[in-house]
């Protein structure tokens, strides 16, 4: 496995990997992800401009072999226990973004939901609460 990321291109890792897990980033969830990064209080500190880097970096990492199983493992080790939740929700978030959760992108939330540890009740709220979030009229 690479070396240790820090926690915020982990929470950025973890956003990247739940909107390419249909295997498209769009441009809603590039933009989701840069919103995050400029207001969220988790990423105070972090500069805008670092965000096309960490995505890049993660992209790259993926397009080798065992690349999810090792951004999955930077993720894990990355993200304290405290953030998991916070994590969760950021990705939760980036998929329900377009309107739309494919498959794909459910497994890889269920799979960052159990590498994080975060309870399935918990796993729920969330993921209701993303989804209420993100609803349109009409």
């Amino acid at each position: 496995m690479s070396s240790t990321i820090s926690v915020h291109n982990a929470l950025i890792y973890a956003m990247v990997i739940a909107a390419v897990a249909d295997g498209k980033l769009k441009d809603g969830e590039l933009m989701t992800i840069g919103e995050f990064v400029q207001m969220l209080p988790v990423f105070k500190g972090y500069h805008r401009e670092q965000v096309r880097s960490a995505i890049a970096d993660c992209t790259a990492l993926l397009d080798q072999d065992d690349g999810l199983d090792a951004v999955m493992g930077l993720i894990q080790e990355a993200v304290p226990q405290r953030l998991a939740e916070t994590a969760y929700v950021l990705a939760c978030d980036v998929v329900a973004v377009d309107g739309s959760a494919p498959q794909e992108e459910l497994r890889w939330l269920e799979m960052l939901r159990d590498g994080l540890g975060v309870e399935r009740l918990h796993a729920a709220a969330i993921e209701k609460g993303s989804r209420a979030r993100y609803m349109r009229v009409g």
